[in-house]
């Protein structure tokens, strides 16, 4: 498939209908979930509409955003590509967006057919304002990536009243693995809030970052099997991004995402209850990496809008222009255009092979501020 025979816009229309209608099967038995999926369908396929409309005036308006909404953290998890990046720490934060600032990247986002906003950090938990400003558009489905420690009765209750935000906690595998990473005990508070929601039939998924290493035991049927009896609907597998050429040899090749690829279709199958996604998924199918604004993109905590969370740069502020703005910004034009997303790589990350083509485009560009941190 060449760059002219593929059409990005119908990639994103049908991947959003197939999740929303995997994630109404996922929910049959929960009521609450249901009545709001229903309602999320309709509001998906009029943001459709709305990036159909923008992409008849040459605007492609991606279905996903990855707001990363605070740079702190509670954990010091081995190999946070937030942390390596900078991106993250135990400083008290300075100069982060406000509830009011992104409240208004949500507007947009709704205004503009964003269907679904990833909610990151840092640890998003830390930021209850900002979660509880998402809370209020139920046109977007805000699936919030956590590490799981901080999710009390408050957030519970919250979580119950508002089923547009969706927990996904981040697991490593088995308690041994997961605490080796994550710290000593994060694997039993993650099982105990797995339990709670279930007991209040609060819709939560699980992320598993897959390395050449544990993908075979994160595919497991014993593994899904004891996701499945904890009440999990919602799996994702997120490829591992190396952080430095140490550890490149973790990180996937052709081989491993085919081999997801296939797995994912006969966990489908035989967890019919259960949704099960990949990030980024497989670049083949969609002819190219879909960061930049081509499938996604991220905004940082300061409001810099990058090509993707593992590819921390940026030459234009959410603070300074719109959301069109920012997707119109002459890096991620350059990255769309220039065909570096679409170049063959042997694993991980294509920006990360290519930060060095990256950088000499910030570096041409005469009004490249250091938004990114």
């Amino acid at each position: 498939m060449t760059e002219s025979d593929f059409n990005i816009q119908e990639y994103l229309s049908e991947g959003v209908e197939i999740i929303v209608k995997d994630a109404m099967r996922a929910t049959l038995k929960n009521p609450k979930e249901s009545i709001y999926l229903l309602k999320f369908s309709k509001y998906a396929r009029k943001a459709t509409k709305i990036r159909q409309e923008y992409e008849k005036n040459g605007q492609n308006i991606p279905a996903f955003l990855i707001a990363s909404i605070t740079s702190s953290c509670n954990l010091h998890c081995t190999g946070c590509y937030s942390r390596a990046n900078d991106a993250c720490s135990d400083d008290e934060p300075v100069n982060q967006l406000s509830d009011e600032q992104w409240e208004e990247i949500f507007r947009q986002a709704k205004e503009i057919g964003i269907s679904f906003i990833v909610l990151a950090g840092g640890e998003p938990m830390l930021r209850e304002d900002v979660i509880i400003k998402a809370s209020k558009y139920p046109e977007i489905l805000f699936p919030i990536f956590t590490n799981g420690t901080l999710l009390g009765d408050d957030y519970m209750k919250l979580l119950d009243n508002n089923r547009n935000l969706v927990p996904i906690l981040s697991i490593e595998g088995e308690e041994e693995v997961t605490d080796s990473r994550r710290g000593q005990g994060v694997y039993g508070q993650l099982i105990e809030s797995m339990k709670v929601m279930k007991s209040k039939n609060i819709i939560f998924g699980v992320s598993l970052t897959f390395t050449k290493e544990n993908i075979f035991s994160l595919i497991s049927n014993d593994f899904i099997d004891k996701l499945h009896d904890l009440g999990c609907k919602v799996v994702f597998f997120i490829e591992y991004v190396p952080m430095n050429n140490q550890t490149n040899d973790l990180a996937p090749g052709d081989s491993e995402r085919e081999l997801l690829f296939r797995e994912i279709e006969r966990l489908r199958n035989d967890y019919r209850n259960m949704l099960f996604m990949s990030f980024p998924g497989d670049e083949k199918l969609s002819d190219g990496c879909l960061a930049a604004g081509r499938g996604f993109f991220h905004i940082n905590s300061h409001g810099g809008a990058e090509p993707c969370p593992a590819s921390p740069y940026s030459d234009t502020n959410v603070c300074d222009t719109s959301l069109i703005g920012a997707l119109d910004s002459n890096l991620f034009k350059t990255l769309r255009d220039g065909g570096i997303l679409m170049d063959d790589h042997e694993g991980g990350c294509v920006l990360f092979e290519h930060k060095e083509k990256v950088e000499d485009i910030l570096n041409q560009t005469s009004n490249s501020n250091d938004y990114g941190r």
